[in-house]
């Protein structure tokens, strides 16, 4: 074995054959701004509380190796009451991807943490400019542990079985 725990083959058909991920495209596919600090004409002081909701989607495309991969996040910005809602920001931001030589066990969890990953700069900057063109200071968003989102959805996933196989 080698030091690594696999075997020397595993490690040697690897190598011949590295993974491969290539962003063909990325687009937003659905976006929406609401400002409605500015359509009610509201007067709010203190820092707004923010909050930031992500899901992931991943679908295979009809070619051969491609997939597409999906984040969506909507973010809200409410006085620091809480009681007045500053803008709404609800935003699609897909890739589509090039993927070779990931085993099919591996081929979710790939899809849901590297791809994301490699989106989320881009994303960051479309949130970062649609907050500021809006009329609001930038918002940069925060890293997002990607891994630990997936492992969240695994849970919730299984909790969901669980529940309706007890039911059942």
């Amino acid at each position: 074995m080698a030091e690594n725990g696999e075997t020397p083959q595993n490690d040697a058909a690897q190598q011949a054959n590295p993974v491969k991920m290539q962003i063909l495209g990325q687009f937003i596919r659905d976006m929406s701004f609401e400002n409605i600090l500015a359509q009610k004409a509201l007067k709010v002081e203190g820092r707004p509380a923010i909050s930031v909701q992500v899901a992931l989607d991943a679908k295979k495309r009809a070619e051969d190796h491609q997939f597409e991969v999906a984040t969506k996040v909507k973010v809200e910005s409410k006085s620091e009451s809480g009681e007045q809602t500053l803008f709404i920001l609800e935003l699609d931001y897909a890739g589509v991807f090039l993927i070779e030589n990931v085993p099919d066990e591996q081929m979710h969890p790939f899809l849901m943490i590297e791809c994301p990953r490699m989106l989320f700069p881009f994303l960051r900057r479309v949130v970062h400019d649609v907050t500021r063109d809006g009329g609001f200071p930038p918002l940069n968003l925060d890293n997002i542990d990607f891994v630990q989102l997936y492992r969240q959805d695994m849970a919730r996933r299984a909790e969901a079985q669980q529940s309706a196989a007890a039911v059942n």
